[in-house]
């Protein structure tokens, strides 16, 4: 069975809610994705990408079905995929829509988190992530995530693309109002520019659907993948567009050396296999629930006599959690639930973040509430 648990070299077990920040949606060692790692890594690892292979075909082919898109280029980490889609996003607004070579300007929202490349920090506002690592690459504009005028003021002749999370995992599980979503696709359209959903973390069933955009039955233009998409077992990142935008990419234009590779394509073509048959994304949107409805009567209450939550925002098997002023830090939270056998994590200060498993129970989600509850009553 795939497993919730992890377990130290001091045998003490842990219930692991941060899952790999998503990378982990399907469990440590689910036996599906582990059987047919085994069988591929017996047969055949790595080709140059100048020649076929037999695993790579029906890997794009099922996560093009998946997506509902045209084309899809593989790559390993989410870095690498986010840093293919800002590098497709300019050549397709310099080849297509006629932006002037060197002028592209891409908008991206404040509190983003999309990696840690030198590309990806300059347009970033966390300090620990980008401070010392300028000179800073140019071509960004920053508005607030969740507010559509700002973006509409934002965009000009020289847009070539918006790029967002629809739901800022590293910024505490930060979910757009509704509508937001609906109305970046139609200021793209209007503009006539691409919308670059980030799907990282937030796709691949984790909000109890496919993609977090599907909450809103929007469809971005391109899907940024990778995390879960790579079973937790290996690196395994794409991009996902219709012809129109990734044909832009021709043959020495763009590449890797390991993406695609068969045992990367093996892994992720089961990933999508099991994501294809709904069972995933229907018990991330049961478990959300139960989660929701646990965690409900911590906000705003007194636990144990001490500060409760003083917010939550749960999408799917996902959960951003604000402690209340007087209670313990992120970190301290962080650790007490650690002594609990909870694994979770910190951010931003008074902030902690769940996503275990979705291979969790709804015993397991209880274990998991109590024990948040006991850590903020007492260390």
């Amino acid at each position: 069975m795939p497993r919730a648990w992890v377990t130290d070299v001091e045998g003490n077990r842990y219930l692991d809610c941060l899952a790999g920040y998503s990378a982990l949606n399907f469990g440590h060692g689910h036996p599906r994705l582990v059987a047919r790692a085994r069988e591929q890594l017996s047969r055949l690892t790595l080709t140059s990408r100048a020649f076929f292979n037999d695993q790579l075909g029906p890997f794009v082919e099922a996560l093009a079905d998946l997506t509902g898109k045209d084309m899809i280029l593989p790559m390993n980490t989410g870095a690498e995929a986010v840093e293919t889609a800002v590098k497709v996003a300019r050549k397709w607004g310099y080849r297509v829509k006629g932006v002037p070579e060197g002028a592209a300007t891409i908008v991206v929202m404040e509190g983003n988190f999309h990696g840690r490349t030198t590309t990806i920090v300059s347009f970033s506002d966390d300090k620990v992530a980008r401070d010392e690592y300028g000179p800073y690459t140019p071509g960004f504009r920053t508005v607030t995530f969740g507010d559509a005028q700002a973006l509409r003021s934002a965009v000009d002749d020289t847009t070539v693309a918006v790029l967002l999370e629809p739901v800022q995992g590293e910024g505490g599980v930060l979910i757009p109002p509704e509508g937001y979503l609906r109305d970046v696709r139609t200021i793209c359209d209007e503009a006539g520019i691409l919308m670059v959903a980030d799907e990282i973390q937030s796709g691949l069933a984790r909000t109890g659907r496919t993609f977090a955009c599907d909450h809103e039955g929007v469809v971005p233009d391109v899907y940024v993948l990778g995390k879960a998409l790579g079973g937790g077992l290996y690196p395994v990142s794409a991009i996902a567009a219709n012809r129109e935008v990734l044909e832009v990419i021709t043959p020495g234009s763009h590449g890797s050396t390991f993406g695609g590779n068969p045992l990367a394509a093996a892994i992720g073509h089961e990933v999508v296999t099991m994501l294809a048959e709904g069972e995933f994304q229907r018990r991330a949107a049961h478990l959300g629930s139960v989660l929701e409805e646990r965690l409900t009567p911590l906000v705003r209450g007194r636990v144990g006599g001490g500060p409760g939550l003083r917010a939550i925002r749960v999408r799917g098997l996902w959960a951003g959690l604000d402690i209340e002023p007087g209670g313990p830090s992120g970190r301290e939270l962080s650790e007490r639930l650690m002594s609990r056998g909870i694994l979770a994590k910190d951010t931003h200060g008074s902030t902690i973040r769940i996503a275990p498993p979705i291979v969790v129970t709804e015993d397991e989600v209880g274990l998991l509430v109590d024990a948040i509850a006991d850590a903020l009553a007492k260390p």
